[in-house]
């Protein structure tokens, strides 16, 4: 059975109802940060759009990794095509291919690609996604930051689901906004544990969406280091159909 907190935490984010309602969400984006620059891609994300459906875990960004392609994630394959559709490369089960040394400290478009469409599907399908089949979810303890008391849901996530690690937590304030979000970016390694805060909650037709999001690195006792700035997204504008 799904907590309390979970109903409030998705009403506050524009309701279940008008989810179900939803086939894609396009977004505006600008993001980068040093975990991509430490994998050789320092702008490979700079400014693109981003059609994430909700049904599935599909994300397709454009343009990449240049003007006149695109790419596409799916749960079991990324590719790059270009305009027209010709498919210019292609790889299967991608996220088995992350346990390779070099993949230690270089990344290929491919790579890449992966790491970018399964998380933003996470990013922007969040708190929805908790209702995914196999999700579970759980409330534990509050938690006091920055003079504030946020509720945290610990939600775990089935295999076979495109997502940073099986287990995260998630943070809502008194309004049931998600302020952060606490994972290990497996694809980078174990060692990879993230504070995600998300900030500048905006409507859209509807869903209310976080459009600043910024990633440091977090200790052992949940705190987080200010620097560096793992990740950062800005949201310009979204369309949802």
């Amino acid at each position: 059975m799904a907590p309390p907190l979970l109903d409030a935490v998705l009403e506050a984010h524009g309701g279940l109802e008008r989810w179900r309602g939803v086939r894609e969400i396009a977004a505006r984006l600008r993001s980068g940060g040093f975990a991509l620059a430490s994998r050789g891609k320092p702008r490979a994300f700079r400014a693109y759009e981003a059609r994430i459906a909700t049904a599935e875990p599909r994300v397709v960004l454009a343009p990449y990794p240049k003007a006149g392609r695109r790419g596409i994630f799916e749960a079991g394959m990324v590719r790059i095509e270009s305009e027209a559709g010709e498919v210019l490369a292609r790889r299967e089960d991608p996220r088995a291919a992350f346990g390779g040394l070099r993949r230690a400290v270089w990344w290929d478009r491919l790579d890449a690609l992966h790491f970018a469409g399964y998380a933003l599907w996470n990013y922007f399908c969040a708190p929805f996604l908790f209702r995914h089949p196999g999700v579970t979810a759980r409330e534990g303890e509050p938690w006091e930051e920055g003079g504030e008391r946020w509720r945290r849901l610990h939600v775990t996530f089935p295999p076979g689901l495109p997502t940073h690690s099986r287990e995260q937590v998630f943070y809502f304030d008194a309004a049931g906004l998600l302020r952060r979000h606490d994972y290990t970016a497996e694809v980078f390694g174990g060692w990879a544990r993230a504070a995600h805060y998300t900030a500048a909650h905006r409507r859209f037709d509807g869903l209310v969406v976080p459009t600043r999001r910024r990633v440091y690195p977090r200790r052992r006792d949940n705190r987080p280091r200010p620097f560096p700035t793992l990740v950062w997204i800005d949201v310009d504008d979204v369309r949802i159909t």
